[in-house]
């Protein structure tokens, strides 16, 4: 997958969780998770997209670590959502398996991203 395809996965992704959030109740808890998700939610997509414009490998490592956290907690909220009772899983089932998915693309990107760093710095050393 290339840059352009993950940033308009990533961008989908975002709008499914602003989605989300719009069903979730209208009371305190639903709120709550509602603030907490569109945040972690909609921010990898951004975060990426600031990795791609990074100025060095090792900048645009640590935003992919950075896309990576937000991914893992929205996951969780995710969960929550579902431990809650405010939307069945099943309901949230094709979300969280894109979730896992975009999360295992992020960290084969970041063991890739370390592997070039360490050979160009062994490389140097040389």
């Amino acid at each position: 997958m290339n840059a352009i395809e993950l940033k308009k996965r990533l961008q989908g992704f975002a709008l499914r969780i602003i989605k989300l959030t719009e069903k979730l109740p209208n009371n305190i808890t639903g709120r709550t998770l509602g603030n907490q998700i569109i945040r972690s939610g909609t921010s990898p997509g951004a975060n990426y997209r600031a990795a791609c414009l990074g100025k060095s490998d090792k900048d645009f490592l640590n935003k992919l670590k950075m896309v990576e956290e937000e991914l893992d907690e929205t996951l969780y909220w995710l969960e929550l959502i579902i431990l809650s009772d405010l939307i069945k899983e099943n309901l949230l089932s094709d979300l969280i398996t894109e979730n896992h998915e975009l999360l295992k693309i992020i960290v084969s990107s970041i063991v890739t991203m370390k592997k070039k760093i360490n050979s160009d710095m062994n490389k140097s050393n040389e």
